[in-house]
């Protein structure tokens, strides 16, 4: 398997190492690619991530045999409308976002004759650091990566994001867009606004930057994910309104739990809580291909 060209909408950490992914892999050939930003595309053409840089979206897209969409969610209905015009008729279209039932009503609203191309990928991978500076080869590899195909892809299209990801090391499973977006709520999103929700409580506090002062490794690791992009996870929170706002009042309801054991000074029920979820996250491990999500 090996592609002509490949179309990158957005140049930032994602879309970026996939580029590099696929060209130390030797599967493309050439790359155009297109962002907002001039310094952007300029970066990228510096650093070898793109061979050429497009003015426009349509214009990145236009004769390309694979493209791949890696913008913010927000982003996704108005790209594909741009470009759904320039797609060659047997591309293999993909994007990276972090939610997928809104992506999926996105392409069915815009990409009209070109929806059996549409594969909407999810790479569970990413960095602490953002951008296309930060941006390596190796970012997918024993990373999974999720597809949530439509009942409209095209077997070809399909085989060929199955083959790609596994190519560049990924490990694959598929999902409904539906199951996808409700996992991710439970495992990373509402995790995410939960750690944000801690930090802003702390620092809210007037002791709050003593309190932070003394904070140890276990402050440290249940924060690390507070400082995630503010936009991206915006976008992420925003969109998957319904299932997020699920699982916070399944959180809250865990929350009054252990309130009323420690108002009652009910240590047996209190103990019970901690061992419950103790020998949860104990059996737990980290599946291959899985690594903690980090848009």
């Amino acid at each position: 398997m090996r592609f002509k060209q490949l179309g990158l909408i957005g140049c930032g950490l994602m879309g970026a190492s996939f580029a590099l992914a696929l060209q130390k892999h030797g599967l493309v050939d050439k790359v155009v690619g297109f962002s907002p930003s001039q310094r952007t595309r300029d970066r990228a053409v510096q650093l070898g991530v793109i061979h050429q840089a497009a003015l426009t979206a349509p214009e990145a897209v236009q004769g390309c045999d694979i493209v791949l969409l890696a913008v913010p969610v927000s982003r996704t209905a108005e790209c594909l409308q741009a470009i759904a015009s320039a797609l060659s008729p047997d591309c293999l279209l993909m994007d990276v976002g972090s939610t997928k039932t809104d992506v999926v009503h996105a392409a069915i609203a815009h990409l009209g004759e070109r929806l059996p191309c549409f594969v909407p990928a999810h790479p569970i991978a990413g960095k602490a650091q953002a951008g296309v500076d930060h941006a390596e080869a190796g970012l997918y590899q024993d990373r999974r990566t999720i597809l949530t195909p439509l009942p409209d892809t095209g077997a070809t299209q399909l085989q060929q994001a199955q083959q790609v990801w596994t190519a560049i090391g990924s490990h694959v499973s598929r999902m409904s867009p539906q199951d996808h977006d409700a996992t991710f709520a439970a495992v990373s999103h509402v995790p995410h606004l939960l750690a944000f929700a801690a930090v802003n409580a702390l620092s809210a506090q007037s002791e709050g930057a003593g309190f932070l002062a003394m904070a140890g490794p276990g402050f440290r690791d249940f924060s690390r994910i507070a400082a995630s992009d503010p936009d991206v996870w915006r976008d992420i929170l925003s969109v998957n309104q319904t299932e997020v706002l699920k699982q916070t009042r399944h959180f809250r309801a865990a929350l009054e739990d252990f309130e009323k054991a420690i108002q009652n000074n009910d240590s047996q029920a209190l103990r019970q809580l901690i061992d419950q979820a103790s020998q949860v996250r104990s059996a737990w491990t980290l599946q291959t291909g899985q690594t903690e999500h980090e848009d």
